[in-house]
């Protein structure tokens, strides 16, 4: 299981701060941010292979299933 920011959206937000630096910003001026999406990944893979089943309501609720 893994749960946390979703890496893509993270990466086109720090281009969009990445323009603002570039027209001259200054970086300690910007803002932080949090992320705004999660994941919630699943390796059924690996759980099988440790013996592991993952429940119905944490299939429903992943993301992404990996298996």
């Amino acid at each position: 299981m893994s749960y946390g920011a979703d890496q893509v959206a993270m990466c086109r937000r720090a281009a969009v701060f990445v323009d603002k630096i570039l027209k001259g910003a200054k970086p300690a001026d910007l803002p932080v941010e949090e992320p705004t999406k999660i994941e919630f990944l699943l390796n059924e893979k690996t759980a099988k292979a440790l013996g592991l089943l993952f429940p119905k309501t944490l299939l429903v609720a992943a993301t992404e299933i990996i298996g």
